[in-house]
């Protein structure tokens, strides 16, 4: 068997000019960031520049289809739809954060960052993170009111009540997102300023600082363990209040109906959350730096990418949305 050692130089190694810049930002704090990129051969550059770019705008493509269903078929302005729509303009905003830059870095043989660019995608980053995840257990607790209390669902999940929650996971995830990127302003960065990534990672940042970063770490670990445990804690209550109300409906039928309602969202929650565990509580060592890139690069462009596959091929509804776009167009004259 053969085994391969893939390390970051070997995908771009600093150019004589970035090396003077890397030297002269030793001693004051440094104007940018280099992004090592990806750990993969400099001659697989090409096919994965073409493999991720397709990615990209599948994602883009598939959520904004995903968009323009919701707002032309009149049978999907239900609560659950509404926020499938806001989630697919959050996965196209999520995607784009660093997308964009790493195809444009491996196509130009760039490595460098600004400064204010790279406190800028992290942001975005964290900003629209908090919203998939604040979006993701509106959703689940939408799915328990439908299921839980049908009786109830039209009056309780109201178009303001919908509004409301869209309006506090924006605002709860800027709060959250302008919190660690003002903590990570005040630090120095007076050494070595290359980025094992290939965007702008807060853990990565912190640690290449010269200055302490204690209180960033203790905020990530409270506020920022909060914003994703909470919501994931919310979604696991809904869905097993959800389990034990299927339990008990007798029919098979009943238990189908309320299965196809749940499948997608529970199959998109799988993913986010699953990726999330993948980078950040599987063990950190100077070994998993590859392997952390790899899960970043599965939900920053694999998981959006999926969701509209998700929706589309496990959801009658939107099949039958797309169905009569589709008719309609064919049969105008």
């Amino acid at each position: 068997m053969i085994s391969y050692s893939f390390t970051f130089p070997c995908v771009f190694s600093p150019t004589a000019k970035e090396k003077n810049r890397m030297r002269s930002d030793n001693q004051s704090n440094v104007s940018e960031f280099l992004l090592l990129g990806l750990p993969i051969w400099t001659e697989q550059r090409g096919m994965f520049l073409a493999l991720f770019l397709g990615m990209y705008l599948t994602t883009v493509l598939g959520n904004l289809l995903i968009i323009m269903l919701i707002r032309l078929d009149s049978h999907l302005h239900t609560p659950m739809y509404f926020f499938l729509s806001h989630l697919a303009f959050t996965d196209i905003s999520f995607s784009s954060v660093t997308a964009p830059k790493m195809l444009m870095n491996m196509q130009t043989h760039s490595q460098s960052i600004s400064y204010a660019g790279c406190i800028s995608q992290v942001y975005f980053f964290i900003f629209f993170a908090d919203i998939d995840s604040f979006l993701l257990t509106s959703m689940a607790y939408d799915r328990y009111m439908a299921i839980c209390h049908p009786l109830h669902y039209t009056t309780i999940m109201s178009q303001n009540l919908c509004f409301l929650l869209v309006i506090v996971s924006w605002v709860l995830s800027f709060a959250n997102a302008l919190l660690h990127t003002l903590l990570l302003a005040h630090l120095s960065f007076c050494g070595d300023n290359t980025l094992p990534h290939f965007f702008c990672d807060l853990s990565t940042l912190l640690k290449l600082s010269s200055s302490d970063t204690s209180t960033n770490e203790l905020v990530i670990l409270t506020v920022g363990g909060v914003v994703i445990t909470l919501p994931f804690i919310c979604i696991l209550i809904s869905y097993g209040h959800i389990g034990a109300t299927i339990l008990r409906v007798p029919s098979t039928k009943g238990i189908c109906k309320a299965l196809s309602t749940c499948g997608s969202h529970l199959s998109v929650v799988s993913l986010y959350y699953g990726a999330i565990i993948g980078v950040y509580v599987s063990p950190s060592s100077s070994d998993s730096n590859s392997k952390g890139v790899i899960v970043a690069v599965f939900y920053t462009l694999v998981t959006p990418m999926l969701n509209p596959f998700i929706y589309s091929l496990r959801n009658r509804d939107m099949k039958g949305a797309l169905g009569n776009i589709l008719g309609r167009g064919k049969f105008s004259p």
